[in-house]
This record gives structure tokens, sequence and C-alpha cells, in this order.
């Protein structure tokens, strides 16, 4: 397989389960006896049932912040969400990690699907959900999004003002990277061809009666492979954060799944986010300019972007020793309040 191909489909990649019953113990990170986890689920306003685990500290008393947390694009909250939504409820914050609408055990059909206004929908959901809680105070509710989903969790901060205070870590521009490639190295011509590659294979889709998959993290790792290829094989296909329902883990989203971010900007509007905006990422990271570009159209004086030092892309997954949780803390308590 050439290099090139596998970069640009690695993110085009799903496999889960439709209703896989979660066990207590089937996440990608050690569980903390300071919290307690209970499966929970919500509607969005599409009708799709989302699932999640609500993370609480223990023996907590009375209306929580409360902080809605998704991502990796390509994960299931029992991976990376799972750990951030732990870490947080760990120091008092009221927590859910969710799937996202067509993923993990989240509802929606057809299987496989991302979509920026359905998945940016879904972290509203998420915050219709803690809003109406008899432990959560509506007016101390924050989300968080981690690699694909820190775009869609920017998108969800400039149109729903309830959220006021929002986190990006290792944060990825889907609809940027889909319309014009990595470090966009795409023309106008280049996409074309690809929205020509993509609409034939509709027409497969619709003749067979079914949606071919484009794959997961490149497996067996080709000698070739760039670094943060290397990265995300480490991560999703080794114990470290491999999982059956995740969608890198396995056989990949649906080929066709690109075609809505191609044409629909996330970040049009976040030059009119008024609340905080906390955005993180790794020094190293292939990933970097989508953070920096995005925090150059944040305006107000409530926003910060803080660079790790020596941080690839996915150390920011789960590296507990480099992700900055007492500074998530401190933002999110400053904010939520």
């Amino acid at each position: 397989m050439k290099t090139k191909f596998f970069i640009f489909h690695l993110f085009l990649t799903l496999f889960t389960m439709n209703t896989i019953q979660a066990q207590e113990n089937d996440k990608t990170f050690a569980p903390s006896d300071r919290v307690t986890v209970e499966r929970v689920h919500f509607k969005n306003r599409f009708g799709i049932t989302l699932a999640a685990d609500m993370y609480k500290p223990k023996n907590a008393e009375g209306k929580l912040p409360a902080i809605a947390i998704s991502g990796p694009f390509g994960a299931v909250k029992e991976q990376a969400s799972g750990l951030y939504a732990q870490a947080l409820a760990e120091r008092g914050f009221l927590t859910i990690a969710f799937d996202p609408s067509y993923t993990g055990e989240s509802s929606g059909e057809p299987r496989y699907v991302a979509s920026p206004d359905i998945n940016t929908e879904d972290f509203c959901a998420a915050v219709d959900f803690l809003s109406i809680r008899d432990d959560v105070d509506p007016e101390r509710i924050g989300i968080l999004g981690i690699c694909g989903w820190g775009g869609m969790a920017l998108n969800a901060a400039a149109i729903d003002t309830r959220i006021k205070a929002t986190v990006t870590s290792t944060m990825y521009d889907m609809s940027r990277v889909s319309a014009n490639g990595y470090f966009d190295s795409m023309d106008a011509d280049q996409r074309y061809a690809l929205r020509q590659k993509l609409n034939a294979q509709r027409t497969i889709d619709a003749r067979n009666g079914s949606y071919a998959l484009a794959g997961g993290v490149v497996d067996p790792l080709p000698a070739d492979a760039p670094q943060f290829v290397k990265d995300y094989y480490a991560y999703y296909k080794t114990p470290r954060g491999y999982h059956k329902c995740s969608l890198n883990s396995n056989g990949g989203w649906n080929v066709t799944s690109a075609l809505s971010f191609i044409n629909t900007p996330l970040l049009t509007y976040s030059n009119e986010i008024r609340s905080a905006v906390l955005m993180i990422h790794g020094e190293k990271a292939h990933s970097r300019y989508f953070s920096e570009d995005a925090f150059k159209k944040l305006t107000g004086d409530n926003k910060e972007l803080m660079i790790i030092p020596g941080a690839s892309h996915v150390d920011l997954y789960d590296r507990v020793d480099i992700i900055p949780f007492d500074k998530i803390e401190s933002f999110f308590r400053e904010y939520l309040k």
C-alpha cells in the first residue's frame, strides 16, 4: 500500500459492533476507586440515541460542574475520552464520555458515518442531558474534544451559548484535512478527482446495498510509514489502546464518509465564540498547525493556546505524565463558576 494512500485514508476508519454490552473493566485504562461509573443514554435532535459512561466523584453532593467529552476521531468512550473523563471526575467534576452517532454503542444507521452537522449536535445533545440532571449545575457546563472531536467542540461552542468553557486536545480540523489533505497539499484538481472517486463509490454502494469500509489504521505497518502513522499504530493496534469497538483499531469508516466534510467548513464562525477556550497541542505533533491556525481566529481575552514540549499527537491520548490535567482543571474551575 502506498504511503500517500494510507495517510489519506487514515481517518476514514471505523469498525464497531452495533450493540455490544460494555463490561465494567473493558477500558484501555486502569479504573479509579475515587469515582463511580454509570452507563447512560440520551438522544440528539436527529433521534439518535447516544451511549455514554458517566463518571462522578465518590461521595459528591449537591450540583456539580459538568463536562462532556468525546474523541479522538475514530475512537470510542473506552479509550482516550474515558481516560480524560475519569481524571476530571477525580478532580471534582461530573463527566460523561460519549460515543458519537453511528459509532460504538450509540445508535444511527447506516453505521460507520461521520458528519460535521450531526457530530456537532452530539455535543449539544450532551449539554441537553447534563443541563436537566439534578446533580449538575446547568450554568457550569463545559465540553472537551480530542483530535477530530476538538473541531466539533469548537463548532459546538460557536452555536451553543450554554457551553461556558471548551477545551480541545491535539485538535484536528476534519473539514480542512478532508478538503485539502494533510498540510494543505491538495489543489482544486486533486479535490475534484477525490469527489469523482467518492461519488463513484456511492454508485457501487447503492448497487451493492451496503457500504464499503475504508480500512482502519494500516496493519501491518509498512517500513516507510511516517512517524505519526507509526504513533497511531502504537496506540490503536497494540494493547496500549486497542479496543474491539474502536473505529481505528479495526475496519474503518465508510469510504464515502469524507464527502460531507469536504464542502462543510467546521470553523466558519469560531471567531464568534464568546465563552472561554483552551487549546492544547503537542510541540512535535504533525497536527499542530490545526490548533495554531484555529487559535488565530479566536477573539477575546479568555482564549489560550498551550503547547506541550516534546509531545506528539498521540501522546495526548493517554500519556498521563504529559496531559496537563492540572491546567485543564484550573481552566474549568475558573470558567465554570
